[in-house]
């Protein structure tokens, strides 16, 4: 990991980054799926624009299969259990890009205490009133 840590990679007179060296590096141990492809730096239902991500948080969160097909219409129930299936074969790797695509949502998003600080002052006035009015009321 620690060779990973410090990995760049020229391709095409193009440096990529360290992020797309580890994705480039797990797809390139996985096995090929036809449930799921990988594009945009991210693992998708293969064919739609369904991340795999948004159908991890349904399954984490107790989904059945069933349920997530309800929630993406435009997917079949085979294709459902073949990206759980894909999920639950490489755990670790989708896991860990979540978390890298969280981590870098959070890096790249200023807080609205920093960008907007005249309305996150106004939001927190209002917080405070709420919370005073609910407490009032008990």
């Amino acid at each position: 990991m620690r060779l990973l840590s410090r990995l760049n990679l020229k391709i095409q007179n193009r440096w990529i980054s360290r992020r797309l060296c580890l994705k480039l590096l797990y797809w390139k141990n996985m096995e090929r799926s036809e449930y799921i492809e990988q594009r945009n730096g991210g693992f998708y239902v293969a064919g739609t624009r369904v991340s795999l991500d948004s159908m991890v948080y349904s399954f984490k969160a107790g989904d059945s299969p069933e349920t997530i097909r309800q929630n993406f219409s435009s997917l079949s129930l085979e294709q459902v259990y073949g990206a759980i299936a894909f999920y639950l074969a490489h755990e670790q790797e989708v896991d860990a890009n979540i978390y890298e695509g969280e981590a870098e949502i959070e890096r790249s998003v200023r807080p609205l205490s920093e960008s907007r600080p005249e309305l996150y002052a106004r939001l927190e006035c209002a917080r405070h009133e709420i919370g005073a009015q609910d407490l009032a009321k008990h």
